[in-house]
C-alpha cells in the first residue's frame, strides 16, 4: 500500500536531523556515587538517528547542530565524523571556563532490580543559543534533501531552538522534503523550560509542518496535549491506546501520515520484551515481540526510528518498515553506547526471524 509520503527519488541528502550533541559519560553497572571510571559516548536524540541511517545502513546524512571549539568538542566532532555523518555547525569559541559547552548526560546502565540512572549538565550549552536565521537553508536544501528530522529534546533547549526547529520544518516542506518529529517527551527537560502547557504551546508550531511523529501514547500527551488513557493502568506492549488515540491525532493534526513507536515491557533492566507498532494512513502495523537481553538501553529507540525510516525512504511496504525498525532498535540495545554498531545484514536477520546462533 502507498504510505502516503511523496518521498523524492534521489538526493544530495538522504536524510538531515537538526538537534544538540551531547556527550555521555557511561560508568557502566556501577551508579555514579561509586564509580571511579567512564566510558564517553557521543549521542544525541537527532543525531543518533542520522548516524545509525549512515553507518548501518549505508544512507548519505547530515547533522545540523552547535560546536564549541574546544577538547570536548573536538572529541565529538571526530566521532561523528566516524559514523560517517556529515556535519553543518554554527561554531562557539570556548572561553576556557565557563562555556559555551558541550552537554554532557550522565547515565548508568543498572542492573537487575536497579534501574538506570540519568541526569544532565546542559549549563551554558552551545546548542540552546542557535536561533533561527544561524543556517542558510537555501545553500543546504539547494543539492536536494529527502528526509529532514528533529525532535522534543531540542525543542526544549530554549525558545530559540524551537523556532528554529520550527523554521527548518517549514523550509523543508517548501522544499519537498519528508518532514519527522520525534517527540522525544523528557520530563527534566520541559520542567526547567515552562512545564507541560509549554511543552504543547512550543511543539505545536513545529509539527504544523511534520508529515511523520515519533512517540508512543505519553509522548502524544504531554507532548501535544491530547487527551488519552492513563498510561501506566495497561500493559506496556498492549497497542491498544496508542491506535485508540489517533482520532484525535488526525483531528488535531490531520497532516500527519505517519505516527510509530516502540512498545517495552521491563522485567528487569536487562530483560525486556520489545515490538512496535504504526499507524500509516489509517491502517496499523505491529512488529513481532522478542525477548531481549540488554545490555545498553540508551538509544534503542532512536534505533527504530532508523531502522523504520530507512525502510521508507527505500521505498518498502510498512510491514516492512516497522520490521526493520523492530530488529535495528532490538539489536541497538546489545552493544554499548547511544549508536549503532550493527550491520545491515544482521538487521535483515533479525527482521526475517534470525537468531543468535554463532555465525561460523
Amino acid at each position: 500500500m502507498s504510505n502516503g509520503l511523496q518521498i523524492r527519488k534521489q538526493g544530495e541528502v538522504d536524510f538531515l536531523s537538526l538537534g544538540a550533541l551531547v556527550h555521555r559519560l557511561d560508568p557502566g553497572v556501577v551508579p555514579f556515587r561509586k564509580a571511579n571510571h567512564c566510558e564517553i559516548h557521543v549521542s544525541g536524540g537527532e543525531f543518533n538517528v542520522a548516524a545509525n541511517l549512515a553507518d548501518c545502513f549505508g544512507m548519505k546524512t547530515t547533522i545540523v547542530s552547535a560546536m564549541s571549539d574546544y577538547p570536548i568538542g573536538d572529541l565529538i566532532a571526530e566521532r561523528v565524523r566516524a559514523m560517517g555523518v556529515k556535519p553543518i555547525y554554527k561554531h562557539f569559541k570556548h572561553n576556557g571556563v565557563n562555556g559555551p559547552n558541550m552537554a554532557t548526560v550522565y547515565s548508568d546502565r543498572g542492573f537487575g532490580i536497579r534501574p538506570p540512572v540519568v541526569f544532565y549538565n546542559r549549563c551554558n550549552e552551545a546548542a540552546a543559543l542557535l536561533k533561527p536565521g544561524d543556517f542558510d537553508w537555501n545553500a543546504i536544501f539547494t543539492g536536494g534533501v529527502r528526509w529532514v528530522h528533529s525532535g522534543g529534546i531540542f525543542a526544549a533547549l530554549s525558545p530559540s531552538t524551537a523556532e528554529l526547529a520550527a523554521e527548518m520544518m517549514k523550509f523543508a516542506k517548501q522544499a519537498g522534503a519528508v518532514t519527522s518529529f520525534d517527540l522525544n517527551f523528557r520530563e527534566k527537560l520541559w520542567k526547567v523550560a515552562g512545564g507541560e502547557e509549554k511543552a504543547v504551546e512550543t511543539i505545536h508550531r513545529i509539527v504544523e509542518n511534520v508529515d511523520v511523529l515519533v512517540g508512543n501514547e505519553e509522548d502524544l500527551q504531554k507532548g501535544l496535549g491530547i487527551p488519552g488513557p492513563e498510561v501506566a493502568s495497561k500493559s506496556k506492549l498492549d497497542s491498544t491506546a496508542f491506535f485508540g488515540m489517533m482520532d484525535k491525532v488526525t483531528q488535531k493534526l490531520p497532516h500527519v501520515k505517519i505516527v510509530a513507536t516502540t512498545l517495552r515491557e521491563v522485567h528487569s533492566t536487562n530483560r525486556h520484551s520489545w515490538s512496535a507498532v504504526a499507524w500509516v494512513g489509517g491502517k496499523t502495523y505491529s512488529a513481532p515481540t522478542a525477548e531481549l537481553d540488554v545490555y545498553d538501553r540508551v538509544g534503542g529507540g532512536d534505533g527504530f526510528a532508523a531502522g523504520f525510516i530507512y525502510g521508507l525512504l527505500n521505498g518498502e511496504e510498512p510491514e516492512q518498515a516497522i520490521k526493520l525498525g523492530w530488529a535495528h532498535g532490538a539489536l541497538l540495545t546489545t552493544f554499548p553506547g547511544d549508536t549503532t554498531m550493527a550491520t545491515l545484514d544482521q538487521v535483515l536477520a533479525f527482521a526475517k526471524g534470525g537468531s543468535a546462533r554463532i555465525q561460523r
